[in-house]
């Protein structure tokens, strides 16, 4: 068989998006949702009657147990995550994705096998180790090998993909809620075994990271893949300066290590981890996580829906993800991240903030209906900003010798986020109701500050070009600035008088303020 299935240029890169980035990011929405659906289900409630908190004596005490047993998948996500700051860069990113998609097979099986409540538990934090591993890595290996022109609208398929898979998982959870026993949320819970068996197949077959390639000093299997990728010759000139700029961040650095993360250094170390910490944090500070963890009990046990009627709502929720996805998709590498950033959060904390109000009126039909229409205005605020830039965005922001260390540390204090609000949303719910999306409207209008002086402006940079930003900037407020000033596409060793946007005035006068500042 030839190489990388014989594909080059676009269509590798289309192979790589829908071989891997599609049924593995299917997954992640797939599980996120998964569990959601089925709580509801009568012979679920059988089999585990401590989450059952329509018909618990102790409400308080149902509600905890329901949240850790939902919590343990992100408990399983933060390690798995985590493991990646090591084993990302030891064992590459095809390696890696394949481990991912294994050990997610492996939960799912256990969890679609279970009888018991430590065995669901079990299952779940077996299944979110996998979901964790393929998170922190497959949109790092897509934004490694998509050209910097397109790498935003790639990755940002993401929230695509994520979208379709937590509809997936609610749609199916619908149809098997008509079967009798068991099998209507044992087949659910093993469906995903399919979904990580393509993602290992296609990986297998896929190119390695060339950037991971050429930090192994593999220079003749770097060469390879970036031909094959810009569908060119392994001697071409574009090909050769590619290597060089990688070499070249590279040599800025010393060794690898993990407290470099906290250390600034020339190249801004710490002030590059924090942002993309911070764009992960925010992602689950939206409210988001809360919302697809428990759609189905918010229109039931909040909004007064049927059963049924929830279920569907619920899934088609989910599809608004996709419409929303599209959106990024189109516009991210024109509008450029931060714009899309600072859209969705005004969107989302308006529209939190109306379900907050509308929500809490459960004697008025109209004002209930008017919550359900503002979740799901929520949905496509949220997806068009945090649904995949966040992904891209730490994969974007981060040096090279570190890009899998600040990706995976950051991605892991979203999944620590997560398992603080899948734990205390049943109680918090159960004592607060709708008001509780008082405290995510809060935190969205609190993002808005922070992305506009922080956030630097990635979109058509190559990966190498944002060492060159954080090296002339001297503050936390530099970075944006310095973004606007220089030109996009250069090499990495022109003189800096040859990189200044000369469509800005005196932009040598504008650095120097920078630097003064």
């Amino acid at each position: 068989m030839q190489r990388f299935l014989g594909l080059r240029g676009n269509s590798l890169n289309i192979a790589a998006i829908l071989g891997v980035l599609m049924p593995g990011i299917l997954t992640v929405g797939y599980n996120s949702s998964l569990l959601g659906g089925v709580l509801t289900l009568k012979n679920f409630e059988e089999q585990f009657p401590e989450i059952n908190i329509a018909a618990a004596d102790d409400k308080s005490h149902a509600s905890t147990i329901q949240g850790l047993v939902v919590s343990s998948y992100t408990v399983g996500g933060f390690f798995g995550t985590l493991s990646c700051i090591w084993l990302g860069d030891i064992f590459g990113r095809r390696r890696t994705i394949m481990a991912g998609t294994v050990i997610q097979v492996i939960g799912a099986v256990l969890m679609a096998s279970t009888s018991s409540l430590v065995q669901l538990i079990t299952s779940r934090v077996i299944l979110g180790v996998g979901t964790g591993v393929l998170l922190a890595t497959i949109p790092l290996w897509q934004s490694e090998i998509s050209p910097a022109k397109k790498r935003g609208a790639h990755v940002g398929m993401k929230g695509i993909f994520s979208g379709f898979g937590c509809a997936l998982a609610l749609f199916l959870d619908f149809g098997m809620s008509f079967t009798q026993g068991s099998v209507a949320w044992r087949f659910p819970f093993a469906f995903v075994v399919l979904l990580s068996i393509a993602a290992l197949v296609f990986i297998s077959l896929l190119p390695e990271s060339p950037r991971w390639l050429v930090r192994q000093g593999r220079l003749s299997e770097a060469s390879e893949v970036l031909a094959a990728l810009e569908d060119t010759s392994v001697g071409d000139e574009a090909v050769e300066a590619k290597i060089k700029d990688v070499q070249t961040s590279l040599d800025l650095f010393g060794e690898k290590s993990f407290g470099q993360l906290f250390h600034m250094g020339p190249q801004r170390t710490f002030h590059r981890a924090s942002i993309a910490a911070l764009a992960m944090l925010f992602m689950q500070l939206t409210g988001s996580t809360v919302i697809t963890f428990y759609t189905t009990a918010i229109f039931e046990n909040n909004l007064s829906l049927g059963n049924s009627t929830s279920t569907v709502l619920a899934a088609v929720y989910q599809l608004v993800g996709p419409i929303g996805g599209a959106f990024c998709v189109l516009k991210i590498d024109r509008l450029g991240r931060r714009v899309l950033l600072l859209g969705s959060a005004m969107g989302n904390a308006v529209c939190l903030a109306l379900v907050a109000g509308l929500g809490s009126q459960a004697d008025n039909p109209l004002a209930m209906r008017g919550a359900v229409f503002f979740i799901f205005l929520f949905h496509f605020s949220y997806i068009i900003g945090f649904g995949a830039i966040p992904y891209l965005y730490a994969t974007e922001i981060a040096p090279l010798h570190l890009r899998t260390t600040i990706n995976s540390f950051s991605i892991s204090i979203s999944w620590a986020v997560s398992i603080l609000l899948t734990l205390i949303t049943p109680i918090a719910f159960n004592s607060m109701g709708q008001t509780y999306f008082v405290i995510f409207a809060g935190c969205n209008a609190m993002m808005i500050p922070v992305i506009y002086y922080l956030f630097p402006e990635t979109a058509g940079r190559s990966l190498e070009e944002m060492d060159k930003i954080f090296a002339l900037s001297r503050g936390a407020l530099d970075a944006v600035k310095v973004a606007r000033l220089l030109q996009r596409g250069q090499s990495n060793d022109l003189p800096l008088e040859k990189e200044l946007d000369p469509s800005f005035k005196c932009p040598e006068l504008q650095l120097r303020e920078v630097y003064s500042s």
